[in-house]
């Protein structure tokens, strides 16, 4: 029995001058304008799969991609499937430290990369011992390639190969991929999917939302996250044309939604709180109309943003969601209970079945009572790449869980209330405190310290440090930060820190963050933002 087409390849051939792909930057803006059609992205997505083939890639290796939303990262996620591989994106805005971990790591034998990072590349490649490729792509950008690297440029070989249906042997292991997350080990843990999901849950959940074949999905944010990537999925599952903004940028977005009358998108709090707070003369300028189903998620939205953002888009358009990169979509809140239900994250979504567990391990089963969310469902991820213990002390039975506190109410409406884990959520990415801890830690001026979430107005939340230092020269405020700069991504740099003379601790010597975070969540309605 053969196997079904390809998606690509099956949408390809039943509306080959369908809009795929929409790139579009703003005047002075890096990039040129790209329009393909479902036949040109089958064939740009053909082309890379067999030049992939070419060198020696086999059906379950692993690839990482990075750099900004592109056609370029499109294709090769499509690519990455047709041979497949297992696509790894990685972000970056990671230090060159972090993303040799991630590239080591996830077993990558071949890295695909924006001409825009190759001195990143060029710095790791020594760390990064079985990586045999290193591909650029897009090369009007930085150096291009690097002498003595090993770097190709593959846009050229990308130009001189067949566009036909690459011809890939049966693999034990499917297409998938991996997606890194930072843990509470200090180290990231690669999410780790293999194949395309259940299609009866997916399908229900398309339904759910409303989507349709001719709606249009623009990318807000990078793509690499398991949010704007994984509802970019949906759209060319469905055979719907993609924009895609480079980096964001408020107004160019607002531009974008209304030039291609954009319906569908997917956002963290931050970018569309940056969009709402323009100048009103500035937004007059732009028709919203169109959007009809609009995804709030990556951290929880606060009831003013929604407010401003339904002040400047149609009532009906926003929808709010609760899930993670490991659990995927968990529940759903309707755009008709957004003003009665403040606060909620929804119903169980369609398929997904819900259960709460007190500290003492019994299921909650009265309404307002907290416990540890657990969630079960076809979608879920597969394992932790190479931390299957992780995985399994995540989980009950069927059940999986990220650590997040809940309740729900009479109605069945679910409330996030506070992070058992600690994790925080700032402008839409995931920053795990024991990660910073440990790299402070690694300060011999540093004797303890304990991070934290913080409210932020303009990022949801914001990193904050409670140091004990010692020493006879003990770190500033500001040594502590150009340090972490140094160790760290940017955005898990801590942006505010208070010194102590003893972190308070219970009795087995575990940190009592609740404690430390009270001060600044006192006048908040949640504990978490």
């Amino acid at each position: 029995m053969s196997s079904p087409p390809d998606i690509l390849t099956a949408h390809a051939a039943a509306q080959p001058d369908k809009l795929a792909l929409i790139e579009d930057p703003p005047p002075g803006g890096r990039g040129n304008v790209v329009r393909w059609s479902y036949r040109d992205l089958e064939a740009e997505a053909n082309k890379l799969a067999n030049v992939l083939l070419s060198l020696g890639v086999m059906p379950g290796d692993k690839l990482i991609w990075c750099g900004p939303n592109s056609s370029g990262v499109v294709r090769m996620i499509h690519a990455a499937r047709k041979v497949g591989a297992s696509a790894v994106p990685l972000n970056y805005r990671l230090t060159p430290e972090e993303s040799a971990y991630v590239v080591e790591n996830s077993d990558a034998v071949l890295a695909y990369i924006d001409a825009e990072y190759v001195d990143l590349f060029a710095e790791i490649r020594g760390d990064c011992p079985k990586l045999r490729e290193i591909l650029v792509f897009d090369g009007t950008a930085g150096g291009g390639m690097k002498d003595g690297s090993g770097m190709k440029d593959v846009d050229q070989l990308i130009a001189n190969a067949s566009s036909e249906t690459p011809v890939v042997e049966a693999a034990a292991e499917t297409a998938g991929t991996i997606i890194y997350t930072s843990g509470t080990t200090g180290k990231p843990k690669g999410a780790m999917r293999r194949g395309g999901g259940d299609p009866e849950a997916s399908g229900a959940l398309v339904r759910f939302f409303g989507y349709t074949p001719d709606d249009v999905y623009l990318t807000t944010g990078p793509i690499y996250h398991s949010g704007p990537g994984g509802f970019m999925g949906i759209a060319y599952s469905l055979g719907q044309t993609v924009v895609l903004q480079r980096k964001y940028n408020p107004e160019d977005w607002l531009r974008l939604i209304h030039q291609f009358k954009v319906t569908s998108s997917f956002a963290a709090p931050t970018p569309v709180r940056m969009a709402c707070n323009l100048a009103g003369e500035i937004k007059a300028k732009y028709d919203l109309s169109s959007m009809k189903r609009f995804v709030a998620n990556a951290a929880p939205w606060s009831w003013a943003l929604k407010e401003a953002y339904l002040e400047d888009f149609p009532e009906d358009s926003l929808f709010e969601v609760y899930g993670s990169t490991e659990l995927g979509v968990n529940t759903i809140l309707r755009p008709e209970d957004q003003r009665r239900k403040k606060g909620s994250c929804g119903k169980p979504a369609p398929h997904v079945e819900i259960a709460l567990f007190d500290d003492a391990g019994k299921q909650v089963t009265e309404p307002n009572t907290e416990g540890e969310l657990f969630a079960r469902s076809k979608n879920i991820f597969s394992t932790y790449y190479k931390a299957e213990e992780k995985y399994e002390e995540d989980r009950r039975g069927d059940y999986h869980t990220v650590g997040d506190i809940a309740y729900y109410d009479e109605e069945g409406f679910y409330f996030i209330c506070d992070r058992k884990r600690d994790m925080i959520i700032s402008g839409g990415m995931n920053i795990y405190p024991a990660e910073i801890e440990a790299a402070l830690e690694q300060n011999r001026n540093i004797l303890d310290v304990a991070v934290f979430g913080i409210p932020s107005e303009e990022w949801g939340e914001s990193v904050h440090a409670v140091v004990v230092r010692h020493g006879d020269d003990p770190p500033s405020e500001q040594q502590i930060m150009d340090y972490s700069r140094l160790h760290l991504a940017g955005y898990k740099v801590p942006r505010s820190i208070s010194f102590i003379d003893e972190i308070p601790r219970n009795g087995s010597g575990k940190i009592l963050k609740k404690e430390l975070r009270a001060p600044f969540w006192k006048d908040h309605d949640r504990g978490v933002a």
